[in-house]
Parts: C-alpha cells; sequence; structure tokens
C-alpha cells in the first residue's frame, strides 16, 4: 500500500492539478449558498410573493402550477397555508444558502437545498418543455456532490472537526 502520495497532498506542496481537484466543490458551494440566500431575501422582502392571492404571490403562482404538476397532492398541500408556504420556502432558501456557504452542517444545508429544488421540479418548473429549460432540475443535480462531500475545507465544519481532532490528540 502506497502512502506517500496521500502524504503529499495532505502535509507537502502541491501542484496546480492537486490544489484545483482540492477546491473543485468550493466554486459550486459559493454559486448555491449565495444564490440561495438571494433567493430567500428576494422573497422574503418582495410584499406581492408573501400573499395568498394576487399578481406574483405564492398562492397564484401554486395554483397556475397545480394542474400541470407531476405531484399535484404537494400543490394542494401548500395551498392549505400558501402565505405559511412561501415564509417556509424563503425562510429554508435563506438557512439553506447560510449554511452552504459557511459550511454549517453542510451536508444537511445541501440535504435541504436538494429538496427544496426536488419540490419546485417536482411542481413549478415539471412542465417545462423540453425538460433541461426548466432550471430546478439542474439544481437539484448541483446539491448532489455538496450533499455526498459536505463542506471539507473552508467551513465551520472542517474548523469544527480539527477542533475535535486536536482534542482526542489526532485522532479522527
Amino acid at each position: 500500500m502506497r502512502t506517500d502520495a496521500q502524504m503529499d497532498r495532505l502535509n507537502g506542496p502541491r501542484g496546480w492539478r492537486d490544489t484545483a481537484a482540492h477546491y473543485a466543490l468550493l466554486p459550486l458551494r459559493v454559486f448555491l449558498g449565495v444564490t440561495f440566500i438571494y433567493a430567500g431575501l428576494d422573497k422574503l422582502t418582495d410584499s406581492a410573493f408573501t400573499k395568498s392571492g394576487g399578481a406574483g404571490s405564492v398562492g397564484d403562482t401554486m395554483r397556475a402550477a397545480r394542474d400541470s404538476a407531476a405531484i399535484p397532492a404537494l400543490v394542494d398541500l401548500a395551498l392549505k397555508a400558501p402565505v405559511g408556504f412561501g415564509y417556509a420556502i424563503a425562510l429554508g432558501e435563506l438557512a439553506v444558502g447560510i449554511g452552504t456557504l459557511l459550511g454549517l452542517v453542510a451536508r444537511l444545508a445541501a440535504l435541504g437545498g436538494a429538496l427544496i429544488s426536488f419540490s419546485l421540479w417536482m411542481t413549478v418548473s415539471w412542465a417545462t418543455t423540453p425538460y433541461y429549460y426548466g432550471n430546478d432540475l439542474a439544481y437539484l443535480m448541483a446539491w448532489i456532490p455538496l450533499v455526498l462531500a459536505g463542506a471539507p475545507y473552508l467551513s465551520v465544519d472542517a474548523a469544527w472537526r480539527a477542533r475535535r481532532r486536536q482534542r482526542l490528540g489526532g485522532y479522527r
């Protein structure tokens, strides 16, 4: 078993390819984090969105999407309390964005982002044809690497892991 390549990567100088591979998920994490923070703040500051009816409201958006949704029961559930649902989506996007950007419980944040994207794909953008014009499916696929990898560096999670490892005397 060779350990020298792993040791060089962890402790020694890296080549540009190793460095690029190590930080490959960082742009995705920053993009998704900033995008979801923006989306959450945009919804919370839009007075029309947080209403049950009217142009641009979450209620009208859900009613328009209901008949073409893959899972109309999700839309029906949201329509029972459209204002509460609107706030839940906005606050969920904000929490996911902050967690992703900071790397704070990053896998859980990414899972939340994937669930939001999945629910929006199954409801609002399901009828988009061809399917690749709908952005919610692309966001869902973008969340998967972060669900799998988390935020192993430049994150609160990494700082907690390093601190825990230090307290345990170097053991993982």
